[in-house]
């Protein structure tokens, strides 16, 4: 290969911007051999999760900091659907500075965490937060990197953990398929009693992945427009996937670009004053009927096609009715998947952390180590864990 997303590969290894793009760019293989570990271990999670899931007044706790506390906003709203129990995406920077407010003695507590080194300082504190301070606690640990703290710190009788694919534990300062592959391994795990019938559509996601990341023209465009804001917006799931694509733009820029998140709902309520001549908004669609039915009506009231702010609007297949209500328009494929809408995620996050390299690169910044100064790092320093008196 020569070129990745029209640049030279040759000049992003003497000038930055190749780890990123190349991590980018090989997702769909990454996702693969996640696929298949989930899979050789899906009698061994079964049987975990079976004996953990009836019990009376059981929590979940998906948690991690930054981009992995993100993986839980995205799956979590699909995951509550599926159970009978609480489900929460609770940020372990929120659990360690407060852990009463979120950590409850007397409530049987299965805590599914997520790291890409296993190493930053507040995931290793939640965990041992959380064992002084729940009776009864069960943890499953999903983590890139199997030297990390997160994976040695197992108890065999309580725990389970989930290594994934060497090739997830992004090389690059931004999380990109670790972050896709630790959403795509949590919605199989919960999953599993359906895995066999759905494989057939999570190949097809990584088909089209495959496809989008080779047919970047029109991202290319939309990266080399002048923007100074980009806004992304999603409902559900897509609004963890929100939070996430910001983050990326603003870590890989040094927020050279000013960017914020929202949900097309919230989005009218304040921060829609943002919105200037030189601002994209980035809509991820739903394909969920009902839900649609509240964005299309933000896409209606935002699209002015003299405007010279523009609208990109994500969906998961192509219809008149949304090309006609956007300046750009990206579809993944000609027919819809049974899949839940969260997994779709995998695939739509792709776009924003193609727009994040390539405005990174435009302004001149080495998307590989965005942070020179050591001001930010790729495992956060600086923080210093007290102890906790119960």
């Amino acid at each position: 290969m020569n070129k990745i997303f029209g640049n030279d590969v040759e000049k992003l290894k003497n000038e930055g911007g190749y780890i990123t793009s190349s991590e980018i760019y090989n997702q769909p293989s990454v996702w693969k051999d996640t696929l298949k570990i989930i899979d050789s271990k899906k009698d061994e999670l079964k049987d975990f999760l079976d004996t953990i899931l009836i019990k009376k007044n059981l929590r979940i706790i998906f948690t991690g900091a930054g981009t992995s506390g993100f993986i839980g906003d995205t799956v979590v709203p699909s995951i509550k659907k599926k159970l009978d129990v609480d489900v929460e995406s609770i940020h372990t920077t929120d659990i360690v500075s407060e852990p009463e407010t979120y950590l409850k003695k007397s409530v049987p507590t299965l805590l599914i965490s997520f790291a890409r080194s296993g190493n930053s300082p507040e995931s290793v504190a939640t965990i041992e937060l959380a064992r002084n301070l729940v009776d009864e606690l069960y943890q499953v640990v999903i983590t890139c990197n199997k030297d990390g703290k997160l994976a040695q710190n197992i108890n065999p009788e309580m725990d389970k953990s989930i290594i994934l694919p060497e090739e997830s534990n992004d090389k690059g300062f931004a999380m990109t398929s670790s972050y896709t592959s630790m959403v795509l391994s949590s919605l199989m795990i919960f999953d599993l009693d359906n895995i066999e019938n759905i494989k057939k559509d999570i190949n097809k996601l990584f088909s089209i992945g495959e496809d989008l990341l080779n047919n970047t023209d029109l991202i290319e465009t939309i990266s080399n427009a002048e923007f100074k804001k980009i806004i992304y917006l999603g409902s559900g799931s897509f609004y963890g996937l929100s939070r996430e694509s910001s983050l990326k733009l603003l870590e890989l820029t040094q927020g050279e670009i000013v960017t914020k998140y929202d949900t097309p709902l919230g989005f009218r309520h304040g921060p829609k004053s943002i919105m200037d001549d030189e601002t994209l908004i980035v809509m991820f669609l739903s394909s969920n009927e009902y839900t649609l039915k509240y964005e299309m009506d933000l896409l209606k009231e935002l699209y002015n096609p003299d405007s010279k702010y523009k609208v990109l609007a994500i969906s998961e297949t192509k219809e008149i009715e949304i090309e006609n209500l956007s300046h750009y328009h990206i579809a993944l494929t000609d027919s819809k998947s049974s899949l839940d809408k969260a997994y779709l995620s995998i695939d739509y996050v792709i776009i924003p952390q193609i727009i994040s390299v390539l405005k990174s690169i435009n302004i001149g910044i080495n998307p590989d180590n965005p942070s020179p100064d050591g001001s930010v790092n790729r495992v956060v320093k600086g923080v210093t864990i007290y102890p906790y008196n119960k």
